[in-house]
């Protein structure tokens, strides 16, 4: 009888990106697995068509408490011989704890992990996907995978067809202030290009507005603001056509590791030595020069600058041409 595994991410949705990479190593060495993913209600449309997936489980955090107790009841039935918990929080160590699966794993760091069959401690000092790998190399092997996606055939031939031959793309927006570089200097990275040279501006619907307003800062003619227009896996196929991805410390950056798709990662208050670096083959990170007490202030971003000036956003894109 095939195994069943079951693997919990209900983070962001670059912390789902990361996690795939899971996915492809327990497949490698367990084909004949079923696997499943539990994650965050929204984020389900990163997994579509995902081939090596059984079935996708959501958690509405909206509704917390009522999805938490019907996600127990529906995680118990399936039966799980391995519960992988990548996640740090009190509501994901509950479900693995109460999964009734042979296996429960996940990081010491949870406040529940006393009651896991084996926990691993979270370090900062190596990548996120070697970090999760860890959590299961007793059951494959120490190398991590790549996180990957996958686009269907029409998403290829949609980004194909309807876009053009060469250009870049740019994910100016990002939840947390302090790792959003300022728009002046997107524009001014925009208007060094050649003008005939293509700029797709991405992101969700709610970036849309960031976005029309960086075009209409830019002097560049030739700027389309695609941000909430494509389904995320149009988005990464695209991503993985472009010349160069222009990101933020944010979830583009992990679509373009798990397309291998080539980009250039703007680390404004964070740095890439917390572990989320980019993993594409090309691949360029700019960060300030500047020696700061202050930074990286924090694994995770601000809604503003703790110190009030923001000096770690003061650098420029265009030497990464």
């Amino acid at each position: 009888m095939a195994k069943r595994f079951l693997i919990i991410q209900t983070a962001f949705i670059g912390d789902v990106i990361l996690a795939t990479a899971l996915i492809e190593k327990l497949q490698a060495f367990h084909p004949d697995a079923e696997i499943d993913f539990l994650l965050k209600k929204g984020n389900e449309r990163i997994l579509a068509g995902h081939p090596f997936l059984k079935k996708v489980l959501l958690f509405d955090k909206k509704n917390k408490l009522k999805s938490l107790f019907s996600l127990i009841s529906s995680v118990r039935k399936n039966k799980y011989d391995l519960v992988v918990n990548v996640h740090r929080h009190f509501s994901s160590g509950l479900i693995t704890v109460l999964s009734g699966a042979k296996e429960k794993i996940g990081f010491r760091q949870n406040p529940l992990s006393f009651l896991f069959t084996k926990r691993i401690g979270h370090l900062w000092d190596k990548h996120e996907t070697q970090r999760n790998q860890e959590l299961i190399a007793h059951l494959t092997d120490t190398i991590a995978a790549k996180p990957k996606l996958y686009p269907s055939a029409d998403d290829w031939k949609y980004t194909t067809e309807n876009f053009a031959a060469a250009f870049i793309t740019i994910s100016p927006a990002t939840v947390w202030a302090t790792k959003a570089l300022p728009l002046e200097r997107w524009a001014a990275l925009i208007d060094s290009l050649p003008i005939n040279k293509r700029v797709y501006l991405l992101g969700s619907a709610a970036d849309a507005e960031i976005c029309n307003r960086l075009k209409n800062m830019c002097q560049h003619q030739s700027i389309e603001v695609l941000a909430g227009q494509l389904s995320f896996l149009k988005d990464a196929a695209l991503m993985s056509r472009a010349d160069m991805n222009y990101v933020l410390d944010s979830g583009p950056l992990h679509i373009c590791s798990a397309m291998n798709a080539p980009l250039t990662a703007v680390f404004c208050s964070t740095s890439p030595k917390f572990g989320f670096g980019p993993l594409s083959d090309i691949s360029i990170i700019v960060e300030t020069k500047e020696k700061l007490s202050c930074r990286p202030c924090g694994a995770h971003g601000h809604k503003k600058c703790p110190e009030g000036h923001f000096r770690c956003a003061e650098l420029s894109i265009i030497s990464s041409l």
